[in-house]
């Protein structure tokens, strides 16, 4: 049996250093490679018709790739037509909005307008009447009559 000398120091022990290493893709690459020229070496067949079957092989595989290449471009195609599609439609749904408030608004200026010139001429139309019952009163020297709908002011030069 072997007996381990410590210091002082190193009351936990020896220790032990384990490395771990992980394969990586390259060798796996490589291994793939040497395997398949080694079937190759010693395949049953002849080298004419290795040479077929590694051409129709290659062809499946490119035919798989294009597909799969093809697939995916129609996938993103799909994608972003959608995607345009929505954003298009949201953007037609604000400007409707906007249109819609803007006629909102433009109906709201209108109805402002038309009521304030309405209003204008009521006031024009009592100042009006008060000036010609003013007058009226003034020929006569009689007291004009004050209307409930027209207030009372300070004097005649106020009106």
């Amino acid at each position: 049996m072997r007996q381990y000398e410590f210091d002082d120091d190193e009351a936990e022990g020896p220790y032990v250093v384990i490395e771990k290493h992980s394969g990586s893709l390259n060798s796996f690459f490589v291994g793939l490679a040497v395997g398949a020229g080694l079937a190759l070496l010693f395949a049953p067949q002849s080298g004419l018709e290795t040479r077929r079957g590694i051409k129709r092989r290659a062809r499946q595989a490119r035919d798989t790739a294009r597909d799969a290449v093809t697939d995916v471009a129609d996938g993103v195609a799909d994608s972003f037509t959608d995607a345009r599609r929505r954003v298009e439609e949201r953007i037609d749904d604000a400007r409707r909005a906007v249109e819609t408030k803007r006629a909102q608004v433009t109906r709201a200026v209108e109805a402002g307008r038309a009521a304030a010139t309405a209003a204008r001429e009521e006031l024009e139309r009592r100042i009006a009447e008060t000036k010609a019952a003013y007058n009226s009163a003034e020929g006569g020297r009689a007291t004009p009559m004050r209307s409930s709908a027209v207030p009372a002011v300070g004097s005649p030069d106020e009106v």
